[in-house]
């Protein structure tokens, strides 16, 4: 009998309690020379939920230009992992390289994420981003606690 692989998973696919356990880790991040550690807060909220800092709109004839972007899991290499970008950036993210580690329990990614370069000349400047990914203990699923910026580099060897 064959095998299948199981569907991607997706967060609304979570129970409740596995969201909330995931809003209190954080990772690590260096994006334009912004540093973390952030957390995973900001990227699980429900897409109703508006943030607590942000104010109301000042009236109903003035644009709410508040458009909420959270994240989802996208399938690397026949892998759940959970990066810290909206979903409005998967289709513009290219997976370079996949280096699986420590029996299966981690994930280190190199990715093109396309999504804020205009120039395809720039991309090697300002498109390359590294992620380490760990398992999620209990569940089948990665999470990343690194996400930083990285010059798009070819391997060595």
């Amino acid at each position: 009998m064959e095998s299948r692989a199981a569907p991607p998973l997706r967060l609304a696919d979570l129970s409740p309690e596995t969201i909330a356990r995931l809003k209190t880790f954080r990772y690590d991040r260096i994006i334009e020379k912004h540093e973390g550690p952030e957390s995973w807060e900001w990227y699980l909220r429900d897409p109703s939920e508006r943030p607590s800092w942000l104010p109301e709109p000042v009236s109903p004839d003035i644009e709410d230009d508040y458009k909420p972007d959270p994240a989802e899991f996208l399938q690397i290499a026949g892998h759940d992992v959970l990066l810290p970008v909206g979903r409005s950036h998967h289709p513009n993210i290219t997976v370079l390289r996949t280096i699986v580690g420590d029996e299966g329990k981690s994930l280190t990614l190199f990715l093109k994420d396309t999504t804020y370069v205009d120039d395809p000349k720039l991309e090697f400047f300002s498109a390359g981003f590294l992620a380490v990914c760990d398992r999620v203990p209990g569940e089948r699923f990665y999470i990343a606690h690194v996400f930083h910026e990285w010059f798009m580099l070819t391997p060595i060897g």
